[in-house]
């Protein structure tokens, strides 16, 4: 499945809960996002593996590839099309070897000293960030700005989105940077009309 990185989405279960998980990714990739991934700290394996398998059949046919953050076992039991992976959420190795080679994988870096020890041959791409400090991620790192972002970007050897408190106004600004484009939660899940916020980042 041919990645696109110009618009990630990332679930959050509180923000989806009103309109409904699966409702808001469909109206939210109509709008033009690219890639979903599920994210879910607190659901069971079960519960996500449940999650995973009614949001690859809503995605069927829309080329958009569903990715699972950090659970490894969920990303295989659902069929989902890729992992991605936190600093310290497992082994790039261990993850490829049970995904397969046709699987999407991505890690989450923070900084250059992360950045230089990234398994390129392994990874498809890499999540920056975060460039601005976010409230659905209580314990992110320093935030980036978009300086450091570019120099984040600069020393990467994969292709790369920027995460971390991103808006619609931030889109210029983002591929300014060298990334392929924004990851975001709260900009599209937690807005009321998902398809528009999506396509608002297309505008900027």
């Amino acid at each position: 499945m041919r990645l696109d990185l110009s618009l990630y989405l990332i679930t959050d279960p509180v923000l989806c809960a009103e309109r409904g998980l699966v409702e808001t990714v469909v109206a939210a990739v109509r709008g033009g996002v690219t890639v979903v991934q599920l994210r879910d700290k607190h659901a069971s394996d079960g519960e996500l593996i449940d999650q995973a398998r009614r949001l690859k059949a809503a995605l069927a046919g829309s080329g958009v590839p569903l990715i699972i953050n950090d659970r490894l076992a969920v990303a295989v039991e659902s069929g989902a099309d890729g992992l991605h992976l936190g600093q310290d959420d497992g082994e790039v190795a261990e993850a490829r070897a049970a995904l397969g080679e046709r699987a999407i994988l991505g890690r989450s870096v923070q900084t250059l000293a992360q950045m230089a020890r990234v398994d390129a041959e392994r990874l498809d791409y890499l999540g920056l960030g975060p460039v601005f400090a976010t409230a659905t991620k209580q314990d992110h790192a320093e935030p980036l700005g978009f300086a450091g972002l570019a120099t984040l970007v600069a020393a990467s050897p994969l292709p790369a989105v920027a995460i971390g408190g991103l808006k619609t106004e931030h889109a210029a600004a983002v591929r300014d940077a060298g990334a392929q484009g924004p990851a975001v939660i709260s900009a599209i899940c937690g807005q009321p009309d998902p398809e528009a916020a999506a396509g608002a980042f297309f505008t900027r």
